[in-house]
């Protein structure tokens, strides 16, 4: 699989008010162009009353597609501070819509940069920054008197428990970095004295907190 990238784990918006202006940030990940530009519509629409509705994308997991939009706001003040905040946080695959409530006080260049910029940030930390990493999905079995020692491993390994089932054994299903599975299943294997049995079920692309 190829390398990982960094995009945002779902739709989310935050708000700020600076100077009596309303700016709503709304972040929304977006495979395609098509999808930026829907979800771009739909914020328009629901907020067809509203002064601007500035927007900034990233489509690609090399970036190839970059577009953005001062909607009226003057030149440089929105949708360029807007997409500096996408580049500087590495996140492809995401649209931002910043939307301004015009309150009466003008804010000059610099406030609209720095206002924008602010939407963007808000809206992105609402969405969340994950990290798309190769990553295997294993199901897993051990027996009844080793469920303990392996639960409490697994609270310190790179590891998500997805789920379990008791019968017969123990079934459980773990979701690891493609990176770490090796050394995860070495532990584990040697942890129950080689009664540990695992099949690998799929390999994907999953989102792991960046700090994770």
């Amino acid at each position: 699989m190829s390398a990982p990238y960094k995009t945002l784990r779902r739709e989310a918006s935050d708000e700020v008010v600076i100077n009596k202006s309303r700016f709503i940030g709304y972040a929304c990940p977006c495979q395609t162009e098509e999808e930026a530009l829907a979800f771009l519509q739909r914020i328009r629409t629901k907020h067809k009353d509203a002064t601007h509705n500035c927007y900034a994308y990233i489509i690609g997991r090399n970036a190839g597609i970059m577009r953005y939009s001062d909607d009226g706001e003057p030149g440089g003040t929105a949708g360029l501070p807007m997409m500096e905040v996408l580049k500087a946080q590495g996140v492809v695959n995401c649209c931002v819509v910043v939307t301004r409530y015009f309150g009466g006080v003008l804010l000059g260049a610099g406030g609209l940069v720095r206002a924008y910029t602010q939407g963007t940030v808000i809206a992105l930390k609402a969405a969340q920054v994950v990290v798309m990493e190769p990553s295997q999905r294993y199901l897993c079995e051990v027996a009844y008197s080793l469920w303990d020692r392996v639960t409490h491993a697994l609270k310190a390994m790179p590891v998500q428990l997805v789920g379990s089932e008791f019968t017969t054994a123990v079934g459980f299903t773990l979701l690891v970095r493609e990176k770490d599975a090796e050394a995860m299943l070495s532990d584990l294997v040697r942890l129950t004295d080689g009664r540990f049995e695992y099949l690998l079920e799929d390999e994907s692309y999953q989102a792991w907190d960046a700090n994770e």
